[in-house]
């Protein structure tokens, strides 16, 4: 069984679609369809049937499914342990990041990392924390970076996993323009209208943990929206206060079209968290770019105690050197 025609078959079990399979692996559908036939045919089983749904996995493509994984999982494992010994240093990875840490973090770093590493191939990949981390686990990206929940707790797949936190990106709680002070507590600030994300997002999480960690229910949502702009956008217009990161904002602070509050409880962060894949041969590419990434770092202490004085100042992560 070719490599190439396992991680097809994945796509097409992943997405139930031979559309959306032939976007994730750039073929043709006719390319997809004949490869799965290829497989059927080779392994002698029909691994997909067509239901209302979409393509749903037989019996035997059910079986195939966690052997497929681990067969590629021990390709890509072979290759980079050629690679090391050969002492290659070149490759190609994709990179998943939040809309927010894409433009506002790696943006400024990525183009110094190329300049000292001509031989490594970046793509970038944008999607959500729920997306990002599939994708990391199934291989279709090499790591991402995404602010972690609080309350996350280890499951299936975590073991598969590596972590590292980067940073603590400070929590702000932003207005209209022009707009006073915020109230004195949180019991009066829950009582006024927030525009949020929609629940599950990591920053809807934000919103309803600072308040469920204070014993206080969570604030009324003026409106929900699909991005951390529409929520600069909405605040910035007067429908309600906004709880973001302060990268997320940096920009519409400076520029005054929105005003920074002071938060009255606790100090609130979010965890900036770098993820990858779990290997015993990690690609040279892979390992390049995850040292430069740590070498590279701000120290959490160099972000602690920022506050409404501070929201112009520039705050980097990732400095732009190589």
């Amino acid at each position: 069984m070719h490599p190439r025609l396992l991680k097809t078959f994945l796509a097409v079990t992943l997405s139930r679609s031979i559309t959306r399979a032939a976007e994730t692996v750039h073929l043709a559908q006719s390319s997809v369809s004949d490869q799965i036939q290829t497989l059927e045919a080779e392994l002698g089983a029909a691994l997909f049937t067509r239901t209302k749904s979409g393509l749903e996995p037989t019996p035997a493509g059910l079986a195939l499914k966690p052997i497929a994984e681990e067969l590629l999982r021990l390709d890509g494992e072979a290759r980079a342990a050629v690679q090391v010994a050969a002492g290659q240093t070149s490759g190609a990875l994709t990179i998943g990041a939040l809309e927010t840490i894409a433009s506002a973090r790696l943006a400024p770093w990525l183009p110094g990392f190329q300049a000292g590493h001509p031989d490594i191939t970046l793509k970038m990949k944008v999607a959500d924390s729920g997306t990002l981390r599939r994708l990391v686990e199934d291989g279709g990206i090499d790591v991402a970076f995404c602010f972690e929940r609080r309350d996350v707790t280890k499951g299936t797949g975590d073991e598969h996993l590596a972590r590292r936190t980067i940073g603590a990106e400070p929590l702000v709680l932003v207005a209209a323009a022009g707009q006073g002070v915020a109230p004195r507590d949180l019991i009066a600030l829950a009582a006024l209208r927030f525009v949020a994300t929609e629940p599950g997002c990591i920053y809807r999480h934000m919103v309803d943990t600072a308040f469920a960690e204070a014993g206080i229910g969570a604030p009324q949502i003026a409106a929900e929206v699909g991005s951390i702009g529409a929520i600069a956008g909405l605040v910035a217009a007067g429908a309600g206060l906004g709880l973001v990161p302060r990268l997320a904002v940096a920009d519409a602070l400076a520029r005054g079209d929105l005003t920074e509050l002071t938060w009255p409880g606790e100090t609130r962060t979010a965890p900036l968290t770098m993820m990858w894949r779990r290997r015993r041969v990690q690609p040279p590419a892979l390992r390049q770019f995850l040292a430069a990434a740590r070498e590279t770092l701000v120290p959490d202490r160099v972000r602690a105690g920022s506050g409404p004085q501070s929201a112009n100042r520039p705050k980097v992560l990732f400095p732009n050197k190589s």
